[in-house]
């Protein structure tokens, strides 16, 4: 069998080094992924395999450019999310994912979807009043509803912000926590926080919370509201009963925009309890004006091994 070589010139050292990866990473994956051969002598990339290999791979390190031409680095997600984009014919959607920065952290990180699931994600929370995210841990459910909300609020496309989620202990037992109510679901409530200081600094945060303008509160705080021109984030929702998240939903205003996240298999409801998550996906599925997004454990974008502990667990308890 002939074997065939392809070159492609980077055009410069940072370029190279963001291709390559720490460890040469990146270029061991992309063998993995596609079975060539790769060799970087300074600022170009050798590629030799057969054919359809060497061809795979050239179209593979084409679709990163967007990432190694000015120098970003690049994450083993990002590699495969453009080997399935290409295997699936769905370039033009990498491209409008790599096009599409989301926002800008407060240290200058760009965020961008990182997956072609979270990128549906985002534009199905763009286009529905309501939108339902279900998949595991890590995966960008809160975090890129975080964004999209913050940015939202910036731009003064509402007035408010809004997240909540259920005060439900995870083995742990709220009273045995110090302080008053507040102190105790503080815990609770602290992811949400999190996200929000990746973006604004936390004095401007807590004039904006004594304004009303951002509010973090337990689920059970939303009971008997009308959650008007407002941006609304529910977290944890597998931890809610079926009655609470028919209040939620119930709670959703005019002009108003909520995103309710969760994963269905991480309940930490009591065994006889039935997740209000879980009977909304059976029972809205097909109503107009609603969203559905899943995410599975190739969509995780923490630490890699994050994704391999998901995946595992999958296969235990399947």
């Amino acid at each position: 069998m002939t074997e065939e070589l392809k070159t492609i010139q980077l055009p410069s050292n940072e370029s190279a080094i963001a291709l390559c990866g720490a460890r040469e990473e990146n270029l061991k994956t992309i063998t993995q992924l596609t079975g060539a051969q790769l060799v970087l002598r300074g600022q170009e990339l050798l590629i030799s395999g057969t054919e359809k290999q060497v061809d795979r791979t050239y179209e593979l390190v084409r679709a990163l450019k967007p990432f190694w031409k000015y120098g970003k680095r690049i994450a083993n997600v990002d590699i495969c999310t453009a080997a399935y984009a290409l295997d699936t014919d769905h370039v033009e959607d990498l491209q409008a994912m790599q096009e599409n920065l989301l926002a800008q952290t407060r240290r200058g990180e760009e965020i961008r979807a990182k997956t072609l699931p979270q990128w549906k994600y985002i534009q199905a929370v763009r286009t529905h009043d309501l939108t339902f995210c279900i998949g595991p841990a890590g995966t960008g459910k809160t975090y890129l509803a975080a964004v999209l909300a913050v940015q939202a609020l910036l731009n003064n496309q509402y007035e408010r912000l809004i997240m909540t989620r259920p005060a439900v202990e995870a083995g742990e037992k709220l009273g045995f926590l110090p302080g008053d109510l507040q102190a105790k679901i503080s815990p609770f409530l602290r992811p949400l926080y999190d996200a929000l200081y990746e973006f604004i600094d936390q004095e401007k945060i807590n004039n904006l919370m004594e304004r009303g303008v951002i509010e973090v509160a337990p689920l059970a705080y939303m009971r008997g509201r009308t959650l008007s021109n407002a941006f609304v984030i529910v977290d944890e929702a597998q931890n809610t009963t079926p009655a609470q998240m028919k209040m939620l939903l119930t709670r959703l205003g005019f002009r108003s925009r909520m995103v309710v996240t969760g994963d269905i298999t991480q309940t930490d409801l009591p065994a006889n309890q039935t997740s209000g998550l879980a009977v909304a996906q059976k029972i809205l599925q097909r109503v107009e004006g609603i969203a559905f997004c899943n995410l599975t454990s190739s969509d995780v974008v923490r630490h890699p091994l994050v994704g391999r502990i998901v995946a595992a667990y999958e296969r235990y308890e399947s």
